[in-house]
């Protein structure tokens, strides 16, 4: 007897499949997943913007440069004369990579240009990211220490998926071991804020 096979995208329905002979036969389903195209900035936009990003300081670099003088002197090059010429290799640099990626993505030679980046991965990123940018932003106003503190409590909390019970106490550990290494031992001194104030250091 004669098999017959149904290939099922996604969770479509499926109807039975019959033999040549008219008795049902034994249908064997595949499922395949719906290819979903990858949300997030595709590796071109980035070229592009890299591309601007550093023809745009070429051109500051060429115009100050030209402000302040860039030719060759009686004693030699001007002020401006070296930047200058960085400015004019970044701006040329900058132009050939924006042609290479208008070329490579023209109609005529379709490519599948690669992603850069997901959201998922930027929203990975930006777990580590922002908490680290906080820390550092904080460190003038409330020390290093008690920043730290909190920095460790929150990626154990929030990353590692300990409970608050153990992530504050290992924070406060952690910063107390860094005070001991760097404050008693080493005796350098790091940025304080009122906690060690008030405690008298």
């Amino acid at each position: 007897m004669s098999m017959a096979m149904q290939r099922v995208t996604g969770a479509e329905p499926q109807d039975m499949v019959h033999a040549p002979d008219g008795m049902a036969a034994t249908m064997n389903t595949v499922f395949v997943p719906a290819r979903e195209d990858a949300a997030g900035v595709p590796m071109r936009t980035m070229e592009i913007g890299t591309s601007l990003f550093f023809a745009a300081a070429g051109a500051v670099a060429i115009w100050d440069s030209a402000r302040i003088g860039a030719g060759w002197g009686a004693d030699g090059p001007q002020s401006g004369y070296f930047p200058f010429w960085i400015g004019v290799l970044l701006v040329l640099a900058a132009t050939f990579n924006l042609v290479g990626v208008a070329r490579a993505t023209a109609p005529r030679r379709p490519v599948e240009v690669p992603m850069f980046l997901t959201w998922e991965q930027a929203r990975t990123v930006a777990t580590v990211f922002i908490p680290t940018t906080i820390f550092v932003a904080a460190v003038p106003f409330t020390g290093i220490y008690v920043a730290s503190a909190l920095l460790v409590a929150w990626f154990m909390s929030r990353l590692g998926e300990f409970s608050l019970t153990r992530a504050v106490p290992a924070g406060v550990a952690a910063a107390l071991v860094t005070f001991v290494v760097f404050e008693t031992w080493f005796l350098v001194a790091l940025p304080k804020g009122p906690v060690e104030t008030f405690l008298g250091f």
